[in-house]
């Protein structure tokens, strides 16, 4: 079809929450205000949806249905009143946040929202077809213009610079092993979600597109002398049905996003240690002796462990690996060996892969009853799946879904694993002749992809909840989609040892936090590719430790392991760091209590806490730690010491020494091979473990670092508190420290007290305040005396009163 005038829209329908626009061509258009920060645009040229159900949209909630929720369900949103006005063949749709002009020839859109008390144009669509009503092909359009003072963030999981002006990215998920997180496009997760910043009004705007289809985000680098500068969006298949996300501060569009796509899963307290792991040992002759050997040389170190990544060989035969199939000449009893692990305290997290290999033992089974993604006579749809053909099995059937269920549940649940690591799950179909069972309404494989990655993780973590109703379920996955923070932790992938990738990993991991999905990490000294040198490898587990997903994962090409002791110099350094991190465990656990119920991200960039200091947002290597830590990795060769920009707006204190610093300057610090730059924020708490950390032992003690303000000032700190595994959080069984902290010139005055239906039980806490503080400690809501703590100098014991 050649191009024809535009298409003029008209009010047809108005209803508490919804407008519908007609055109006489038949295209159609939808505008929800969802709320008064939130408003959604569905356009549809050909006048009904291509999908019906959405597996993104799940506001204030921790799970969707298996088959989708309708599109046009606004369950869970308040549908604030707005303001409606038409004049001069243009649309004004009203709220006390947000405000859309549709110009209704052509439906062009321009956004304006409300910051520090003024109205401001944030997005507009390009002045020429934004849209495309049947002009070109089938696929989905959305041109906007683009302007010289935006900045943008998000999109996930992404290689590359944090500002994604000037490139380009497809969104298919991909098995991107070995990728340079320079370069490398695409990646593994499926997240349509970015955030505009105003440089010239400091102000940012999210845009989330609801689609499953394969897309392409074009941020500027495209140009096109007949339309002028332009970003845009284009999907292979589904409906343009995107959301516009309004607020004055970088966190409250990623804190709306999150809320928008899905409460973050509260995940036992284990799962935040150190997560040993390596591809190596299962793929061993002597698979079992080798998992020993790593819980032996655990104690030989003394290396605090909770958790072990099992991989995929304890189901391979040779180079093939047969999902749910245990390998008995490696793992003769696999009960006997779960419950050896855990009586070491460490809990087996298995490998799960949702394709079989064609003579895997169970495939006739999967393709009698129909599991497996087919072809349209019917068949099995092979792919190429690691070395061999293979088929997925489709999530879209509800047999299917049940199967995978029972198969964890008695492959693996009944065994005593702890937890499904769901990996290889990206999907990659891509025949036209590929279909999914759809729940009964078939269509093509290739347009639901992401689809079956949430699913076969939703099934996942119903088959976990269904095993052990009371404890809450730990997964991980690799691949995903919008919303699966609803559901598991997760990692980068399958990255490469090099400097450069542990240099672009630090922003891979705080922009896919901007994008909802924050209790992330990666493979802790590179995954593929050669072995670590001492240097790089000390230098990752300095930032592995600051990760909600701590772990050491490898798959070298020397056949080596990653491993804490894998360089005699440097292990007693490695073993300090892990106990360090034990020691901060219940400060990342207090994170992922916000995380869970505010959808606070765990970490994110300097600019998410500091969008007034125009610095921020430029391109470092810096990340925090939930508000009051700031972490600075060394990421080059050879380097001893660091220059880090501390943000404007907060004062600092070095982690280390003590010292204090005045926010909004660039410093020089020392970066020794032990001590990783680390900054904590002044006037903040941050909660510790201050029992020592030993293999196999689980000992917490509450202690606090306390960094009250310089000069004159108060304020106060909550830590969460519950049992660490169960549900009982959910109907109210837990508590919260709380520390009031006022300073003068001469004295700090810190009041410990506990509050909630479940309060801490414990009867001791220790104070620690940075070594440099010479004023007079006066503590009130218990008994003081000066502690005996080796690790740290001269702690406040405090003895509180019985509960």
């Amino acid at each position: 079809m050649s191009l024809t005038p535009p298409p003029v829209f008209a009010v047809i329908t108005r209803d508490t929450a919804r407008l519908t626009l007609a055109a006489p061509q038949g295209h159609v258009a939808h505008v929800f205000v969802l709320e008064d920060d939130i408003i959604r645009v569905m356009v549809l040229p050909r006048g009904a949806l291509n999908l019906t159900k959405t597996w993104a949209i799940a506001p204030g909630a921790e799970d969707v249905p298996t088959n989708g929720r309708d599109r046009f369900d606004l369950t869970g949103f308040t549908c604030p009143a707005f303001d409606l006005a038409e004049a001069d063949g243009r649309l004004t749709v009203s709220t006390s946040r947000l405000r859309l002009t549709v110009t209704l020839a052509g439906l062009y859109c321009r956004w304006d929202s409300l910051t520090r008390g003024s109205w401001h144009t944030m997005a507009e669509d390009r002045a020429t077809q934004a849209y495309n009503f049947g002009w070109w092909d089938a696929r989905i359009y959305h041109y906007l213009k683009r302007e010289p003072d935006e900045m943008y963030f998000g999109l996930g999981e992404r290689a590359g610079l944090a500002n994604r002006a000037g490139q380009s990215y497809r969104m298919v998920n991909l098995d991107a092993m070995g990728y340079s997180a320079r370069t490398t496009d695409p990646l593994y997760k499926h997240i349509p979600f970015y955030m505009v910043w105003k440089t010239s009004v400091q102000a940012p705007l999210g845009v989330f597109y609801d689609t499953l289809a394969d897309c392409t985000f074009d941020m500027g680098r495209e140009l096109d002398n007949y339309h002028g500068h332009y970003r845009s969006f284009i999907a292979e298949a589904g409906d343009l049905d995107y959301y516009i996300i309004a607020g004055e501060r970088p966190a409250d569009i990623t804190k709306r996003f999150t809320w928008l796509t899905g409460r973050p899963a509260m995940m036992p307290k284990w799962s935040l240690g150190y997560s040993g792991s390596t591809m190596s040992y299962t793929d061993a002759p002597d698979a079992q002796g080798r998992m020993q050997e790593f819980l032996d040389k655990c104690r030989e170190h003394d290396i605090p462990c909770q958790s072990f990544h099992l991989s995929s060989g304890y189901t391979s035969i040779g180079a093939k690996r047969y999902v749910f199939n245990w390998n008995r000449d490696k793992f003769p009893d696999p009960k006997a060996f779960a419950e050896s692990y855990l009586g070491h305290g460490v809990r087996l997290c298995a490998n799960i892969k949702p394709c079989l290999l064609k003579d895997h033992p169970r495939f006739a089974e999967a393709e009698r009853e129909g599991l497996l993604v087919g072809n349209e006579d019917g068949s099995p749809n092979l792919v190429q799946f690691w070395d061999e053909a293979g088929a997925y099995l489709d999530f879209t059937n509800p047999k299917t879904f049940k199967w995978w269920k029972d198969r964890v549940k008695d492959a693996l649940l009944d065994y005593g694993i702890a937890a499904t690591w769901n990996d290889n799950n990206e999907f990659e179909i891509w025949s036209d002749r590929a279909e999914i069972d759809f729940f009964g309404q078939p269509r093509k494989a290739k347009d639901f992809k992401p689809l079956h990655t949430l699913l076969m993780i939703q099934a996942s973590q119903q088959a976990q909840r269904e095993h052990a109703p009371t404890s809450r379920p730990f997964l991980i996955s690799r691949a995903g989609a919008t919303g699966m923070q609803r559901y598991v932790q997760t990692w980068s992938g399958d990255n490469y040892t090099s400097w450069e990738t542990l240099e672009f990993n630090v922003r891979m991991g705080t922009e896919l936090a901007v994008s909802g999905v924050s209790n992330t990490g990666h493979d802790i000294g590179g995954f593929a590719g050669p072995k670590p040198e001492p240097e790089l490898f000390l230098r990752w587990v300095q930032f592995g430790i600051f990760l909600p997903r701590f772990s050491i994962h490898s798959w070298n090409d020397d056949a080596t392991a990653n491993e804490p002791w894998m360089y005699a110099e440097i292990t007693p350094a490695i073993a300090r760091l892990i106990k360090l991190r034990t020691a901060l465990i219940p400060y990342f656990y207090d994170l992922l209590w916000w995380s869970h119920s505010a959808y606070e991200p765990m970490i994110r960039p300097t600019y998410y806490d500091f969008p007034d200091d125009p610095r921020s947002f430029g391109e470092n290597t810096d990340m925090m730690v939930g508000a009051n830590l700031l972490v600075a990795p060394v990421v080059t060769r050879g380097a001893r010491e660091r220059r880090v920009y501390l943000p404007a707006g907060a004062g600092w204190v070095d982690f280390w020494t003590g010292k204090h610093y005045v926010g909004g300057q660039e410093i020089r610090v020392n970066a020794p091979w032990e001590q990783p730059p680390v900054f904590a924020r002044e006037g903040s708490v941050l909660p510790i473990n201050t029992a020592p950390a030993h293999f196999n032992d689980a000992s917490d003690e509450r202690g606090f670092l306390v960094y009250p303000p310089k000069g004159e000032g108060s304020f106060i700190a909550t830590c969460h508190e519950d049992d660490g595994a169960s549900e009982a959080y959910r109907d109210g069984a837990f508590g919260e420290w709380q520390l009031a902290v006022t300073a003068t010139a001469e004295t700090i005055t810190i009041a410990v007290s506990k509050a909630g239906q479940r309060p801490p039980l414990d009867r001791f806490v220790r104070l620690i305040l940075p070594k440099t503080e010479t004023r007079t400690i006066v503590v009130e809501g218990g008994r003081a005396r000066v502690g005996d703590l080796p690790e740290f100098d001269d702690p406040i014991l405090v003895e509180l009163p019985p509960a």
